[in-house]
């Protein structure tokens, strides 16, 4: 491992250098730099209050600690089986309603047809959707398994995990067991959104809540799965929420240990809703980015998801905490569907050169973060 090849603006100008007159936000800013945990207050505080050159040197000071000048990205396919889903979330643009014939439901064979050979990882999720009942999960699981044993299988968010087990009648335990035994190796983080329950009444009123959401991981990191995490930010809740919800998913991982990265989510509004709202701009985004490294300090890697996020903003959010651009993906539907303007997929040279450009090392990673290229 490699420190800090390219000095962080804190070492080669010092922290004194971005602070103001805040007391608050000058005692959380030295905590940080010495390497202490930020409780709620002082993380709202420099979250509202601090500059957006302070969070972002503080976040990428953070960041230096964990991977230097390191960038991780995955050769990964995104795999969406169904947009059926009986949730029907204010904030999504992606699903249709049970029952009606505008929806898309792939059949395993159809499912098979979407892999392919040169992945490390396959990303599946979908709508909860009655007509998929476990057998079809565990079909499509073993055939992956079997059609393409060296590509990682991240599938199925903790919603999804959920909603199959109570359509089977089986606990999630029983359920993530069987799953695993099909060819599961790792969850991904959608659907945490936002933990707050009054929120969540007001944008996911028929999904589980965030305590049920913390326990499908719990359990699944209890068998050894580990899984990602995630924050939808942007749309009616506040700042106060999004920093409980990190500290939230920080006290888990003291408890487990099981989450390999976070994906902090900015809301696309388009077909929603909630498309009256305007979303997070690009200042709020790095903001976000930024004090989820420094809350998160017990989890190693942020991403910018560059779907959402846009390519040129993903390369700045490298330098305010993310130390992941996630991967190529090759055909994404959900944020599309709520209105992005990125690509579906971009090459493996444009994800290097991204990050060559952002003046960082491309490291190639599979879901576990198993390196198999530096690009030095």
């Amino acid at each position: 491992m490699r420190w800090w090849n390219i000095p962080s603006a804190i070492e080669e100008v010092g922290l004194e250098f971005f602070l103001g007159d805040d007391a608050a936000v000058e005692a959380a800013a030295r905590k940080v730099v010495d390497g202490a945990r930020l409780d709620a207050s002082e993380g709202l505080a420099v979250y509202e209050k601090a500059s957006l050159h302070l969070l972002g040197a503080l976040a990428d000071y953070a960041k230096r600690r964990v991977s230097g000048d390191d960038v991780y990205f995955c050769v990964n396919r995104h795999i969406n089986y169904s947009d059926y889903c009986v949730n029907e979330c204010r904030f999504c643009a992606y699903y249709k309603k049970v029952g009606t014939a505008a929806g898309e439901r792939l059949s395993v064979e159809q499912f098979m047809e979407r892999l392919g050979p040169g992945y490390r990882e396959f990303h599946v999720v979908g709508g909860c959707d009655p007509q998929l009942d476990l057998h079809y999960h565990l079909q499509a699981l073993s055939q992956m398994r079997k059609a393409f044993p060296y590509t990682r299988r991240q599938c199925y968010t903790a919603i999804e995990v959920d909603f199959i087990a109570r359509n089977a009648g089986l606990s999630v335990d029983e359920t993530l067991g069987l799953m695993v035994g099909a060819g599961l190796e790792a969850l991904p983080g959608g659907g945490a959104e936002i933990f707050d329950p009054e929120i969540r009444k007001r944008i996911c009123p028929n999904k589980i809540g965030g305590d049920e959401w913390l326990d499908v991981h719990r359990k699944a990191h209890n068998m050894g799965i580990k899984s990602n995490c995630t924050m939808l930010y942007g749309h009616i809740e506040e700042r106060r929420h999004r920093i409980s919800h990190l500290i939230r998913l920080r006290e888990l991982q003291d408890e487990t240990g099981g989450f390999l990265a976070f994906i902090p989510l900015p809301f696309h509004p388009e077909n929603t809703g909630f498309s009256d709202l305007p979303g997070p701009d690009g200042v709020e985004d790095l903001r976000t980015i930024a004090i989820c490294r420094i809350m998160l300090d017990n989890i190693s890697h942020i991403k910018a998801f560059w779907i959402m996020l846009g390519l040129k903003l993903a390369q700045v959010a490298l330098h305010f905490g993310a130390d992941d651009l996630d991967g190529t993906v090759v055909e994404e539907i959900i944020t599309h569907r709520a209105g992005a303007r990125t690509p579906i997929g971009i090459s493996y040279d444009e994800m290097v050169r991204l990050i060559r450009d952002a003046g960082l090392v491309p490291v190639e990673r599979d879901t576990f973060y198993e390196i198999y290229w530096r690009w030095e």
